[in-house]
């Protein structure tokens, strides 16, 4: 039986490597399938890991129709036995019903990865839907850590170095920096303070605590603020 298996995490738990290797062990034994990515840090059309391995990927927009684009493939002699779906959290309700609608009416087995809330803590809405229709969920077992050593489990975003918690959920942001790796790519953003992101545990994000923050004020894991 087909499924849809949803495999999530923070930034940095290793989701788009997975996706690799399950691509790769799926060829290896003679399955063909399509990969999906969406506005992945290497640049349009490709699934990326941070171990530095890329592979081609069709680009998803908002005007991407999974099941059309089987059918599409199928009708002209393809097989498509599988689809591994990175960045999912940027893929609409919709986009995931479709892929819903693969397994189901066709057999096509599906693997989401993604992320699951956004900066504010808030469910990506394609995540969101995700977590409802998928057969499986799998929580990575590869744990981002905060800057304090503690198991990370927000996604935060800095703008001019000072974190935020309003604005665009998608904005391009920083993914290189130790404090800015993060889910931001999407639409431009306009001209301005420069945008980053980074993980933390829900204490310091809670209280707003970034790394370069924590550096500046000289602290350490046992010396926590209590806000400003």
């Amino acid at each position: 039986m087909a499924q849809l298996v949803f495999f999530t995490g923070t930034m940095d738990s290793g989701k788009s490597t997975l996706a690799l290797q399950m691509d790769h062990n799926h060829a290896a034994r003679g399955r063909d399938g399509l990969i999906f990515s969406r506005n992945d840090r290497a640049g349009e059309a490709i699934l990326s890991s941070r171990l530095g391995l890329a592979v081609p990927a069709v680009e998803v927009t908002d005007g991407t129709d999974f099941w059309a684009e089987v059918v599409r493939r199928r009708t002209h002699g393809a097989r498509v036995d599988y689809l591994i779906c990175d960045e999912v959290q940027f893929y609409s309700p919709e986009q995931v019903e479709q892929l819903a609608r693969l397994v189901d009416e066709m057999g096509v087995d599906v693997f989401g990865f993604g992320i699951t809330t956004d900066f504010r803590t808030r469910l990506f809405p394609g995540s969101a839907r995700m977590l409802e229709l998928a057969d499986r969920v799998e929580r990575l077992q590869v744990e981002a850590l905060c800057w304090c050593g503690a198991r990370a489990t927000h996604n935060a975003r800095t703008v001019g170095g000072v974190m935020v918690t309003e604005g665009a959920q998608v904005v391009v942001g920083d993914t290189e920096r130790d404090d800015a790796a993060g889910p931001g790519v999407g639409a431009e953003p306009d001209a301005g303070p420069e945008v980053g992101y980074e993980v933390l545990c829900r204490f310091h994000h809670l209280h707003r605590v970034t790394a370069a923050r924590a550096r500046a004020a000289s602290l350490s894991p046992q010396t926590l603020p209590l806000g400003e």
